[in-house]
């Protein structure tokens, strides 16, 4: 759950140091601009306050890793979801109104996470996870937002190590095997999502291994 709060403190500062015109560059998204994204991560937050707030005495279903639905279709931004996210981004206009906005429900998340009972089981989407299991798979969502954050802004704050890190181990059990000890986290992850083709090198390196890729995670 430490994890959980530093991942997302970490992205929602990365956000806030951002200049206006950086709201308007590409992110690592399909389709998406920066401030999309951000839109997105406004969406994020709300639903991490529902779940918490959905307190349920059945069994668990999922954990950390099964919580995820994995295809291997990359998003193209076409999707009435994401078109949506698009148009609400825009509606917002200023970006320090939706800087703001994040700001508000994020750090409220923040708090309702750190607040929260790890051995409690909420309900989402159908499924029922102990509030650990949520937040921690919310530290590979926070930490491959921030990659796409960052996708394009070569100055802006990188995700913490260890977020990283666990982030990239999340995805290796959601893979059944082990990115190459050559790839950073950051570049498994990448790969590992379809946030970007392999090089001719890293297609080599991860040899048979490469055709269960992208994981695309939802």
């Amino acid at each position: 759950m430490d994890l959980f709060e530093r991942s997302w403190s970490a992205l929602r500062e990365a956000v806030a140091g951002l200049a206006d015109e950086d709201f308007a560059r590409p992110s690592g998204c399909a389709g998406w601009l920066v401030r999309d994204l951000v839109c997105h991560l406004v969406i994020d937050a709300q639903d991490v306050l529902i779940t918490l707030a959905t307190p349920t005495r059945a069994e668990a279903t999922r954990d950390a890793v099964t919580y995820w639905n994995v295809t291997s279709t990359p998003p193209t931004g076409d999707d009435p979801l994401d078109a949506l996210t698009v148009r609400l981004a825009a509606a917002y206009g200023e970006p320090r109104l939706l800087e703001f906005h994040l700001d508000d429900v994020g750090s409220a998340a923040g708090r309702a996470a750190g607040l929260a009972d790890p051995a409690a089981r909420v309900g989402t989407r159908g499924e029922v996870l102990t509030v650990a299991d949520y937040l921690s798979a919310y530290v590979l969502e926070w930490t491959l937002h921030h990659l796409d954050l960052v996708a394009h802004l070569p100055r802006a704050p990188r995700p913490p190590a260890e977020g990283l890190a666990r982030a990239r181990g999340m995805l290796e059990e959601i893979a059944g095997g082990a990115f190459p000890a050559s790839f950073s986290d950051a570049d498994a992850l990448a790969v590992g999502t379809g946030r970007r083709a392999p090089t001719d090198a890293e297609r080599a390196e991860l040899g048979e291994w490469a055709a269960r890729l992208p994981l695309v995670l939802g």
